[in-house]
């Protein structure tokens, strides 16, 4: 049987974001605890789950995917101290050149997301020249039946207006070249998260992600 995420869990983030400060945080620190522990052992679950369609996954390590609950302030405005989530990266970061996972958990906004998040310079022009080249390829996966489905569209934010230098104005894919992240995103209800089959549930739903990263990690293999 398979790890499951207890709702002790969103309670103990729904009093944080209430008491969202050091002192109440340090007198808890018990519930933050059994929390991490508990997202862990999903993580351990979900990781192996996720690896029978995946083997770089084999490679994560459960609890250094699972970042920090601590804010940084330093550069920020808003100095509340801790997050109101718990988030993990299975293979996918900020900046990062190869396609992952990422699973996100907080109460009433949680979701899991596949691609390329916020790519360097460097890296987002190969990916373009990628989508260019081979737009067939890249239609055939965004428009199958069950991944259309579940992400109806790639994350659009911080769209450019224009088709990027570089790029023919009539290219056909141009739309998609006005992207600076190549994400995907599925929209979880709480009772899913913490359903007894959630392992199971998002494994099948990652794996639908799985070509758009194969077809993004093409140009770094």
């Amino acid at each position: 049987m398979s790890a499951t995420i207890s709702p002790k869990v969103f309670d103990f983030l729904n009093k944080l974001t209430l008491n969202n400060n050091r002192e109440w945080f340090t007198e808890n620190k018990n519930l933050y605890t059994e929390s991490q522990q508990n997202i862990i052992a999903f993580l351990e679950d979900l990781i192996n789950e996720m690896s029978e369609f995946d083997d770089e996954l084999k490679k994560i390590d459960a609890k250094k995917s699972l970042f920090r609950i601590y804010r940084d302030t330093r550069f920020s405005k808003d100095k509340i101290p801790y997050k109101t989530n718990f988030g993990a990266s299975l293979g996918m970061g900020k900046g990062s050149q190869k396609g992952g996972y990422y699973l996100h958990m907080e109460p009433g906004k949680s979701f899991i997301a596949g691609g390329i998040y916020m790519p360097e310079s460097s890296v987002l022009k190969e990916l373009r020249k990628e989508i260019s080249l081979y737009g067939e390829d890249f239609l055939k996966i965004i428009n199958d039946k069950d991944f259309k489905k579940h992400f109806p569209e790639l994350d659009q934010d911080d769209k450019l207006k224009k088709i990027p230098q570089g790029f023919e104005k009539e290219d056909p894919m141009g739309e998609y070249l006005k992207l600076k992240n190549f994400i995907v995103v599925y929209n979880l209800k709480d009772e899913e998260i913490l359903d007894k089959n959630a392992v199971k549930n998002l494994t099948k739903v990652f794996k639908l992600m799985k070509p758009l990263n194969d077809f993004l990690n093409t140009p770094f293999v």
